[in-house]
């Protein structure tokens, strides 16, 4: 005795249980599991059963229920706001956590403590509205199974994405890109989409047809609203849409082409559609979509704070990175 109190364990119960069994006394039950006598006397009369029977299961599972004091976001009301009105926003747990550090300096809660939250409130209310808080707004935890492929295609001047230049696979070098069309149930809306591999800036807009003349036009309307430095390659996947892919050539832009069904080879347009989709569903009429609506859906994706930029936000790197080249190209070695 004489060490530092701890709570019972539950193999020291089911030895307190036995001993009781036995006739022991308190005193001979405390030397026995080495505990003072006061701290057996109180674990018998606090955890016991009415009828005076020492269960050690049930006493176990009385201690734990005294002791927990609910989670932190249920006893931290400023801080639960502020967390739910972030997930309303479409943040992912792990970008609300990683934000709220940011912004503090220093850790102030964990994202599987926010998951736990939200799932716990499932299984205790009922009330599954608060699966909306989530991205995905699954019920329960784990992977769902996804089917698809990639249709092979051949393509007029077509070069494999393996001979596309290192600084886009390492994504050190701002300019490169991917793109791919986003489908919905109505037959011929489509967004196209273009991800910059470096800042993972997102731009979008809605092309008046999947055609690939249409769609070689958009890309180019997008591409020369960037400075050209940010204009180096694009990386896309083998659909007959891309066919005019060689007319990026006129600005410069080199193009590529994944592999046949491996989609994965460019994932950060991927993961961009993936997360556009929490806001607009295949079910979506784009048709009954408002131009202001679309374009706020697509800044919120921008300023979305990334794991992957150490949760800065797309935009903010985007503009820190246009403008270190503009201070770059201003320098006195540029003008001389």
């Amino acid at each position: 005795m004489g060490k530092r109190y701890g709570h019972l364990t539950l193999e020291e119960r089911c030895e307190l249980a036995r001993l009781q069994a036995e006739g022991r006394s308190v005193r001979q039950i405390a030397a026995a599991l080495d505990r003072a006598p006061l701290t057996v006397a109180r674990e018998m009369k606090r955890n016991g059963a009415q009828t005076g029977e020492y269960k050690p299961v049930y006493a176990d599972q009385q201690a734990r229920a005294r002791r927990w004091r609910g989670s932190r976001l249920e006893r931290a009301g400023t801080l639960r706001t502020r967390v739910l009105a972030h997930l309303q926003q479409g943040w992912s747990p792990e970008q609300v956590a990683g934000r709220l550090a940011l912004e503090a300096g220093r850790g102030v809660i964990s994202h599987e403590s926010i998951y736990r939250f939200l799932y716990r409130q499932l299984a205790r209310t009922k009330d599954y509205g608060w699966r909306h808080y989530l991205p995905w707004a699954k019920w329960k935890r784990g992977w769902r199974g996804r089917k698809g492929g990639s249709p092979a295609s051949f393509m007029a001047l077509r070069r494999p994405i393996t001979e596309r230049p290192q600084g886009a696979a390492d994504r050190r070098t701002p300019g490169h890109w991917e793109a791919d069309l986003m489908l919905f149930r109505t037959y011929g809306q489509a967004v196209l989409t273009l991800h910059e591999r470096h800042s993972r800036l997102l731009l979008a807009l809605r092309p008046p047809g999947k055609a690939s003349r249409p769609i070689a036009d958009a890309m180019a309307q997008l591409l020369g609203l960037v400075p050209p430095e940010w204009r180096r390659t694009v990386a896309f996947d083998n659909g007959p849409e891309f066919a005019l892919h060689y007319r990026l050539h006129e600005l410069g832009i080199e193009t590529f082409f994944c592999d046949t069904h491996s989609p994965w080879q460019k994932g950060g347009v991927e993961n961009a559609i993936g997360r556009l989709r929490r806001t607009l569903p295949r079910k979506t009429d784009l048709a009954a979509l408002p131009q202001e609506r679309f374009t706020q859906l697509l800044q919120a994706y921008n300023n979305t704070p990334r794991k992957c930029l150490a949760y800065k936000t797309p935009a903010e790197v985007f503009l820190e990175s246009v403008l270190h080249l503009k201070c770059e190209s201003t320098g006195p070695l540029a003008q001389e």
